[in-house]
């Protein structure tokens, strides 16, 4: 773990007052990056994703919710409000994910923020956005996902859509809004002025759909769900071996040409069935096969070695297992030892990106008890003594 604080972000102030994905992987990209975020949760409880995991190991907090300190405050009520909106007078961002409506409704509106705190920037992530006919629905991350276009091209041909085994509609969102914050506190710096960080669900997943809309917009074609494989590049597919599977990217001619030779079959490379691109596409199915009838004698590892003999793009499918085993993960530091009075050995995955001047870097594992910052935050930025908290906590506001 990182002992001193060396991030890009360090000086700036978050607090998130998020829940459950989207919000918080913001505030954990921020924190990553230095900012010290405050994440306020409900009394009791707290954020759901402190249960979130399998079974009794409950993981995923660790992560989202490394290098931040946890205060509680009752948001419900009045006495809450204020408290937040205390907090955030002396914050650089603010990071949300409530329904559009929901700071509205606690009397902290954008309007209301910035006349406490002209310079705020408000992250609001949310499923269909902060205006149009749809803002006001719930939307969770798998809803974005389908609307957005991502739901309906993954998956197999003959089967209904399929998901990703991650929410990559929050992550993308997350990331969005973490962007956009950065882009506000450039403008910040320029002008002073806050500003308001819109970031959807749907829209950020829409961002890398490609040329999705245009193709259809133009030609009239609809992406269909197509397996392993991308209609028209080929060969790019996941192969199997004698033990195993591999993934080999030869679409482009000059690769092809040398997947060829490495088959033993350099006659393919100008045979007009798959000497270019297109002729390619168009004999996928066939080329596939090929491909295969190849690596199925081979094991996984020969395969490797052949691509790395013939600089061929291709790789194996890493599970958690062979990343802690591979050498590349361990010499880039990917991923890291979190020292943690609950889960001995624990590993997670690093800041990312790398900077080489101001590194980001994980100062600290996530908190273990909802509010156990209270004395600390409440005390150093809002100035509360003992009494006051005790006062607080005697009326459940925090």
């Amino acid at each position: 773990m990182q002992t001193e604080n060396t991030g890009p972000l360090k000086g700036i102030r978050v607090v998130e007052m998020g829940q459950l994905i989207a919000g918080p992987f913001c505030g954990q990209l921020l924190g990553d990056m230095g900012a010290d975020v405050i994440k306020i949760e409900p009394p009791g409880k707290g954020d759901p994703m402190r249960e979130w995991g399998r079974g009794e190991y409950q993981l995923w907090w660790e992560v989202v919710s490394r290098n931040k300190r946890a205060v509680s405050a009752n948001l419900r009520i009045a006495e809450g409000q204020e408290l937040a909106r205390r907090l955030i007078a002396t914050a650089d961002i603010l990071v949300e994910n409530f329904r559009p409506g929901t700071l509205e409704k606690w009397g902290m509106s954008p309007e209301t923020l910035h006349a406490e705190n002209p310079g705020l920037i408000i992250v609001r992530v949310s499923g269909y956005g902060q205006t149009g006919p749809y803002s006001n629905r719930a939307g969770f991350g798998g809803i974005g996902e389908a609307m957005g276009g991502w739901r309906y091209i993954v998956g197999d041909p003959d089967r209904a859509p399929s998901r990703m085994g991650v929410s990559i509609g929050d992550s993308l969102a997350a990331t969005y809004g973490c962007l956009g914050a950065l882009a506000a506190l450039r403008h910040r710096d320029q002008t002073g002025e806050g500003q308001v960080v819109d970031s959807s669900l749907y829209e950020s997943v829409l961002q890398v759909m490609e040329s999705l809309v245009p193709e259809y917009v133009i030609s009239g074609y609809v992406r269909q769900r197509s397996g392993s494989s991308l209609p028209g590049i080929a060969p790019s597919n996941v192969y199997k071996c004698l033990d195993g599977e591999f993934l080999i990217g030869a679409n482009q001619d000059t690769v092809f040409a040398r997947l060829c030779k490495a088959m033993g079959r350099p006659e393919l490379a100008t045979d007009e069935r798959y000497a270019t691109h297109v002729a390619r596409g168009r004999n996928q199915v066939e080329l596939d096969a090929l491909v295969e009838a190849w690596t199925m004698k081979m094991t996984v590892a020969a395969v490797e070695a052949s691509m790395l003999e013939h600089s061929i793009p291709a790789g194996g499918i890493f599970r958690a297992a062979e990343m802690l085993e591979d050498p590349h993960f361990a010499a880039r530091e990917a991923l890291v030892d979190v020292p943690h009075p609950r889960w001995e050995g624990l590993k997670m995955q690093n800041v990312f990106p790398k900077l080489s001047r101001t590194p980001g870097g994980i100062r600290s594992i996530a908190p273990q008890s909802v509010g156990q910052d209270n004395a600390e935050v409440y005390g150093e930025v809002l100035g509360l003594s003992g009494d006051d908290m005790a006062d607080l906590v005697a009326r459940q506001v925090i």
